[in-house]
C-alpha cells in the first residue's frame, strides 16, 4: 500500500477495523461498509453532513473541491482541523463525526433513478 493510506488507516485506527479502496487515483476509506473518509492528492477528508458540518467549518476546516467540465464542485467530505492529524487520539472524535455522517446517509432512503427506459416511454 501507498504510505498515505498506511498513515490514515493508522490515524483512523481509534475507530476500529477500517479499510481502504482505490478509486479515482485516490482511496475511499470505509469502516462497516460505510465509506467515511477519502485520500485525494494526498489529503484527508471526512464525510460531513448537516448534523456536523458546523464543527468542521467552526474548527476552520474546508471542503473536498475538485474541477469537472470547467467547473469546481465541492463535495461533503472536509479536511480535518490541523491538530487531528497528529495522532489517533486527536482525530477519534472527527473520525467519529465522519462516521456517523456516513451512518446517517446510509438510513436515508436513495433517490429514485430514472432509467433510459422509463424516459424512453414518457416521451412515447
Amino acid at each position: 500500500m501507498d504510505d498515505e493510506i498506511d498513515w490514515a488507516l493508522e490515524l483512523l485506527s481509534g475507530l476500529g477495523s477500517v479499510r481502504g479502496r482505490r478509486m479515482f487515483g485516490g482511496w475511499g476509506l470505509y469502516l462497516d461498509q460505510r465509506m467515511f473518509a477519502l485520500i485525494a492528492d494526498g489529503e484527508l477528508f471526512l464525510k460531513v453532513d448537516d448534523g456536523c458540518e458546523s464543527a468542521f467549518r467552526d474548527a476552520g476546516c474546508s471542503p473536498f473541491v475538485y474541477r469537472a467540465k470547467d467547473k469546481e464542485l465541492t463535495m461533503r467530505y472536509f479536511r480535518p482541523p490541523s491538530e487531528a492529524l497528529d495522532s489517533p487520539e486527536e482525530m477519534l472524535p472527527w473520525a467519529r463525526l465522519a462516521w456517523e455522517a456516513a451512518a446517517r446517509a446510509a438510513q436515508r432512503p436513495a433517490r429514485a433513478r430514472r432509467t433510459a427506459g422509463a424516459a424512453k416511454r414518457r416521451r412515447q
